[in-house]
């Protein structure tokens, strides 16, 4: 016969493998196995913008902002927490900025969300950009490409990191 007693024990003795399984799990290393990477995709309802920046403090040279849409989807049947992005933003195949977000965005199960993504790029820290900061003045369009990795709060899970990978990648122009 079973007394109240013995009734958790039995419960924490059953519990104690369990949490030591899903503990082992929420290493970075093993929860991939358990979580899929959030996809990028650039949002096609919104244009890219590319800003030209005049000379002025922490710019001596000018520089240039972008801000690009990102849409996220979280393919995991939990919902998610987006919470780092860091990398580097290529413009015409040469490297312009590193980015670094703490993002906070939360991700709905199975859901998508449009992330806006400000960059700032200083055209000193970036002397090869030359030909880029001519196709922006010109009117033309200019590639960019956003690779890193991105970091999600999965609560009990932990805080796995996925990539580095290519984020996403488009043209702009400059807009006025």
């Amino acid at each position: 016969m079973y007394t109240r007693r013995t009734i958790p024990f039995r419960r924490q003795a059953l519990l104690l493998p369990l949490l030591a399984v899903l503990s082992g799990c929420a290493s970075v290393g093993n929860l991939g196995a358990l979580l899929s990477a959030p996809t990028f995709q650039v949002d096609q309802n919104q244009q890219a913008q590319l800003r030209l920046l005049p000379p002025g403090p922490g710019r001596p040279t000018g520089g240039a902002a972008i801000r690009l849409y990102a849409r996220v989807t979280n393919p995991n049947p939990l919902a998610l927490t987006l919470s780092t992005l860091a990398g580097q933003l290529e413009l015409e195949g040469r490297q312009a900025a590193q980015v670094n977000f703490p993002l906070g965005v939360p991700l709905a199960a199975r859901g998508e969300t449009v992330v806006p993504l400000d960059i700032a790029i200083s055209f000193s820290d970036v002397p090869s950009l030359g030909g880029v900061i001519l196709n922006a003045v010109t009117g033309r369009s200019i590639n960019y490409r956003l690779n890193g990795t991105v970091g999600v709060d999965a609560g009990p899970l932990g805080r796995p990191t996925f990539g580095p990978m290519a984020l996403l990648s488009g043209s702009t122009r400059v807009t006025r």
